[in-house]
């Protein structure tokens, strides 16, 4: 179920997004429903790699494991050519 919330826009943002709307024949309310998510989107995808950051150095520090940087790169350099194999380690 959809709710209501209030957001304050200055003058200036108001306008901008009113005009907006009537080049992408949309309403003002479509373009911010729009923002809301492709933002939500991007910062759930940060935090989502930030964790996973988190849980690779603590691995790390526990077991002291880490991909030699030679088998890395070949790996890399395998994928960009279109090689697609398991990530060493």
């Amino acid at each position: 179920m959809s709710q209501t919330k209030g957001v304050k826009l200055d003058e200036n943002t108001q306008q901008r997004l009113a005009a907006l709307g009537r080049i992408r024949d949309r309403s003002p309310h479509w373009l911010m429903c729009r923002a809301i998510e492709t933002y939500l989107d991007r910062e759930e995808k940060y935090e989502q790699e930030k964790r996973e950051d988190m849980e690779r150095w603590e691995q790390f520090q526990l077991t002291g494991f880490a991909v030699p940087h030679e088998k890395a790169a070949e790996w890399l350099e395998n994928l960009a050519q279109g090689k697609v194999t398991a990530c060493p380690g």
